[in-house]
């Protein structure tokens, strides 16, 4: 269950401790305006923290602290741009110019550094997914939160007072050397490192950049050195006054973009993904975001208009066009899907995805033998990969649609065993079971299933079916009931039946709804209708 709410009515620290007291394990994404940040528990410790387009300082603490040189890191960078998903940390180790222990060490820092950026933020949302771990980081720490609270709470403390005299990172500052110099007074390490960078030129946010200290250091650096009339404000940086496109604000709408997306922000990635496809309209990356956002919430027309865009920009990529095909078929446009899926295939005919794909809209287009086919074929193509969910329900389904009910209960069986927790495998797998005469222990199956996902409608719709054909109409009403509860438009068949039980009990005025129902579902169910004029005609 996700953890959501307003910044404003629950402080973060706040929600860090009850994170850590219920030894919580997941992704506590926060969001405010542009910016982005996100920590990962395991069991109620911290492991790893980031805040998205805040310059990755690690590199810079490594040369602060003498571990590296400039040259050393630029080295190391120059290496990244040929791989950008491994990170400096990873790389530094395998040159050999620090330890895996230094390198947590530092980490640790950087950890705590973020999170106790984002303990200033006042105002924006949180959302916590239980169970995401970091996907990329192969270098992560365990923290005690309770430690980073009582740091944290100070350092808010400072920050707003410093907040007054440094609003925003993009204010322009300058020394007084001359001041400085009559007063012969002792700098602090900090304000004497980023003394030279408080040229009038340098905003706040370059300063930070140039000097490898984080935000809460230099700010505490430049309060001082204003309190104590070395330095003085001259303005506010060009760039950031400035609207013109640059590749680092597409960078950063993007980044944006896909952390609001991999957290389940949809919306808020949206948003992002459209400013990129506005300042970069002729690029077909943000299209594709927007295609998988709108498949995420179901909105398919929008899904096909977006991964054609994207495809008339970039190319016809096959992962583009699987997922126009996919976008297709959930809109219903078979032949289109059909015609974009086999594309797909062709283009990448190693990947067994597009595969799947492709048998499953064949069993929608009623074909299931070749649906049977393409499906034998993905099977082939995964080798010692397990096969997904779908292709045991697409599998099953297809064999029981072509007649084959013992290979498709043996494929059913199989889905079970290899996802023994999926409902919708467990579900088709009950039908199949009473489809051969195993009333119980389909019974079985889908009450156990029941237990387990009450939400799911169709569970309670075939044991509903289950229990009619068995005669035990008080118990399928029951069943049927919670059906309708939980899906008003399941099906014209539920409504039927609903109404051939009321008729039973001399319910008139329940059948004639439910019948009426199962005619606005269907019209052209003529048993519903045919049962609808009887009741109308005078007794």
């Amino acid at each position: 269950m996700a953890i959501k709410g307003s910044l404003k009515e629950a402080s973060l620290p706040d929600v860090i401790q009850l994170l850590a007291l219920g030894r919580k394990t997941g992704c506590l994404a926060v969001a405010d305006r542009q910016n982005f940040g996100y920590t990962y528990f395991d069991d109620g410790r911290i492991t790893f923290a980031s805040i998205v387009n805040r310059r990755d300082r690690l590199g810079d603490l490594l040369v602060r602290n003498g571990r590296i040189t400039d040259a050393q890191l630029r080295d190391a960078i120059d290496l990244q741009g040929a791989d950008r998903d491994r990170k400096i940390g990873e790389i530094l180790v395998e040159m050999g110019l620090v330890t895996r222990a230094e390198l947590e060490d530092h980490i640790r820092v950087q950890v705590e550094e973020a999170v106790y950026y984002l303990f200033t933020w006042s105002s924006g949302t949180f959302n916590f997914e239980v169970g995401v771990r970091p996907e990329t980081e192969d270098f992560l720490v365990s923290i005690n939160p309770e430690s980073l609270l009582l740091e944290g709470a100070r350092r808010v403390d400072e920050w707003s007072l410093i907040a007054k005299k440094i609003p925003t990172l993009d204010i322009v500052f300058e020394a007084d050397q001359g001041r400085l110099a009559e007063s012969g007074v002792r700098l602090s390490d900090e304000q004497e490192l980023i003394l030279p960078l408080l040229n009038g030129r340098n905003d706040v946010q370059d300063v930070v950049d140039g000097s490898g200290l984080v935000e809460f250091e230099v700010g505490k650096a430049i309060y001082g050195l204003l309190s104590a009339g070395f330095a003085r404000r001259v303005g506010t940086s060009a760039t950031q006054q400035s609207e013109r496109v640059n590749d680092a604000r597409v960078e950063e709408h993007r980044n944006l973009g896909v952390a609001f997306y991999k957290t389940g922000m949809f919306d808020e990635a949206e948003r992002e993904f459209r400013r990129v496809a506005d300042l970069r309209p002729l690029e077909g990356h943000a299209p594709f975001y927007l295609g998988l956002i709108a498949l995420r919430q179901a909105r398919w027309d929008d899904a096909v208009e977006a991964f054609r865009g994207a495809m008339e920009r970039g190319g016809a990529a096959p992962s583009g066009l699987h997922n126009l095909a996919l976008a297709l078929e959930r809109a219903g446009r078979l032949a289109d899907a059909e015609a974009a899926c086999g594309e797909a295939v062709a283009g990448a005919p190693a990947d067994a995805r597009p595969v799947i794909l492709w048998g499953v809209i064949a069993l929608k287009r009623e074909d299931p033998e070749v649906a049977s086919q393409r499906l034998a074929k993905a099977r082939e193509l995964l080798g010692e990969t397990p096969a997904p969910p779908l292709w045991y329900w697409a599998a099953a389904l297809a064999a029981a649609t072509a007649g084959e009910v013992s290979y498709a209960l043996t494929i059913a069986r199989e889905g079970v065993k290899a996802c023994p927790t999926h409902p919708v495998l467990r579900n088709n797998l009950a039908v199949l079971l009473e489809a051969t005469g195993e009333l119980t222990e389909a019974e079985r199956l889908l009450r156990e299933t029941l237990a387990e996902e009450p939400s799911l409608p169709q569970l309670s719709k075939n044991l509903g079916d289950l229990l009619y054909r068995a005669g035990r109409y008080d118990d399928a009403q029951a069943a049927y009931d919670r059906a309708a509860k939980l899906a008003p438009a399941l099906g014209d068949d539920l409504f039927f039946k609903l109404g051939n039980l009321a008729f039973r009990q001399r319910d008139r005025d329940r059948a004639r709804t439910c019948w009426r129902r199962a005619a606005e579902l269907n019209p052209g169910h003529q048993l519903a209708r045919s049962n609808l004029e009887i009741l109308d005609v005078p007794a």
